[in-house]
């Protein structure tokens, strides 16, 4: 196995960890900014205590590099925060399918960014993906919850592409599970505040025991996984992998939740599965 098909199979595992993540948005009785707290949190700290187990050093090479990654940090819990609360006023099927649409916004940004080539099968897989969020778009009103979930997901994923692009830069010199620390570590102090400035909810076990196997399994591993699999692979392409996680979600929501999409959402995550196959597949020809 080579190194690109490698980081093509940690990119394709990163994204059905992701796909869970959703439905602990439903799972979780607690409000998003607390959610992305709890995941931060246990993410980093188990990350922190993987590098201490194995005696290794988490200093980056320079100041700068440390800013860059805790200023991604701020952006990541910006992210997280309207991904889930996309899902606490509407459904995981309108969060996870609008979240998306990232792939677009990367698609036209990254080749001015790192003087890379527009290419035609990028524009085809954004402008079918494109298509593929708009079927989902509610009745837009206001007054619509679905509307609403319909705008959080969209802040969503177009902090997501930005997280992708500077991510991207970094990928190549750090080991991903660094990289995840210092920024879900910067996420972790930017959103303590609103353990001070909001009213306490009641935690309770369970929802405790899902925040640590969310932050462990679902963001710690998943996200290393993903940001080291960028090595090889252009975000353009990972960001299209990634849209599988709409497909994930829906699924998971439908078995454990029974919450069911309707026919234009089912439409809308076949346009994107269909894409996201063909994207893939020409990927791992690529030099």
């Amino acid at each position: 196995m080579n190194d690109k098909t490698r980081d093509l199979l940690k990119i394709h595992i990163s994204v059905l960890l992701f796909g869970l993540t959703g439905v602990f948005g439903k799972f979780i009785t607690l409000p998003a900014p607390y959610i992305v707290l709890g995941r931060v949190f246990f993410a980093s700290a188990s990350i922190l205590l993987f590098y201490k187990l194995r005696g290794t050093g988490i200093k980056l090479a320079s100041r700068r590099d440390a800013c860059a990654l805790c200023a991604i940090g701020v952006i990541l819990a910006l992210h997280w925060t309207s991904f889930y609360q996309s899902i606490k006023v509407s459904t995981v099927a309108i969060g996870v399918l609008t979240f998306s649409a990232y792939p677009i916004f990367v698609t036209f940004v990254e080749p001015f960014m790192f003087r890379e080539k527009l290419r035609v099968p990028d524009i085809i897989s954004s402008i079918l993906i494109f298509i593929g969020v708009m079927l989902i778009v509610p009745a837009f009103s206001f007054s619509n919850s679905l509307t609403i979930g319909f705008l959080w997901g969209m802040l969503s994923s177009v902090t997501y592409a930005v997280m992708s692009l500077l991510n991207r830069k970094y990928a190549s010199s750090y080991p991903g599970t660094l990289i995840a620390l210092y920024e879900q570590g910067m996420a972790t102090v930017v959103l303590l505040p609103i353990l001070f400035l909001r009213p306490q909810p009641a935690v309770g076990a369970t929802n405790w025991a899902l925040m640590v196997l969310l932050g462990v399994v679902f963001t710690a591993c998943a996200h290393s996984l993903f940001i080291g699999g960028m090595r090889t692979v252009r975000a353009q392409t990972a960001g299209v992998i990634a849209s599988l996680e709409s497909v994930y979600g829906i699924i998971f929501a439908i078995l454990t939740i029974g919450e069911m999409p309707s026919l234009k959402e089912v439409a809308g995550g076949i346009l994107i599965i269909g894409t996201v196959a063909v994207l893939t597949i020409c990927a791992k020809g690529q030099k």
